[in-house]
């Protein structure tokens, strides 16, 4: 199974960012995570995606917040498809990490989550994996249907309290 690459500009995305991790656990798909900043440390950036391909990778999730670059630069150093979590950060909220994210120029896409969509960031990876892999699209179509039922369990506690 190929693994999802997780980077981020900061340890300070962390807590959002373990929300992916754990949902890749759960799905039990590799992965692999790190610091690089597309500012602060461009070359690791670089290389880490020239090389994500060759490395086994099949799609890599990139998270930062407010310039947001990661994703971007990220994107212009493979073809692999990379996934962009803007950080709520700063004082605008994670609105600018989201612009900077999604605004890409054409011939460089970013697929992008919601602000702190770290679990969909997963989901979507896993979904890109689950092309070729019939396992991880049973899981997924388990997924749906468990969180189906638990909106209906929830439906059924409400009408029975107010019908």
């Amino acid at each position: 199974m190929k693994k999802i690459g997780i980077i981020m500009g900061s340890d300070s995305d962390l807590p959002t960012v373990k929300k992916a991790v754990d949902t890749l656990k759960d799905f039990s798909v590799p992965y692999e995570i790190h610091v690089f900043s597309a500012h602060r440390t461009p070359k690791e950036a670089k290389d880490f995606s020239v090389n994500a391909r060759k490395n086994g990778f099949g799609a890599i999730i990139a998270a930062a917040g407010m310039a947001a670059h990661l994703a971007g630069a990220v994107a212009a150093n493979t073809t692999l498809p990379v996934i962009g979590i803007p950080i709520k950060s700063g004082y605008l909220n994670g609105m600018d990490a989201l612009l900077s994210t999604v605004q890409m120029p054409s011939g460089i896409p970013v697929a992008t989550v919601a602000i702190d969509g770290a679990v969909n960031a997963a989901l979507l990876a896993i979904q890109i994996l689950a092309v070729e892999d019939e396992n991880l699209a049973n899981l997924l179509d388990n997924k749906r249907k468990a969180d189906a039922q638990k909106v209906l369990d929830k439906n059924s506690a409400i009408e029975e309290q107010f019908n």
